[in-house]
């Protein structure tokens, strides 16, 4: 464990920097999910309307530097696509 007051102090910002993180990365995890579940249930408009809300989580989440740009991105592109896929009702 840091024994100086500086070493200290980024200890506990660390800590607050994680669980703040993981609290970001657990959002995005099930947002995901929900349009995946959208998906395998076949309803399009769920979907989609799942889609947008898990969009704006995960820009969000890259923008703030928890996940990679690139990582983003792939994850909005790979459900578009599937979305998009999905039959027309």
């Amino acid at each position: 464990m840091a024994n100086h007051k500086s070493a200290l102090k980024r200890a506990r910002q660390n800590e607050v920097k994680r669980i703040r993180n993981k609290s970001y990365k657990t959002k995005v995890k099930k947002s995901v999910k929900e349009v995946r579940a959208g998906i395998a249930a076949n309803s399009v408009e769920r979907a989609k309307d799942k889609l947008v809300n898990a969009v704006s989580i995960v820009q969000k989440t890259a923008s703030k530097g928890i996940i990679h740009k690139n990582n983003a991105a792939r994850k909005i592109s790979r459900l578009a696509r599937q979305v998009n896929q999905l039959p027309s009702q």
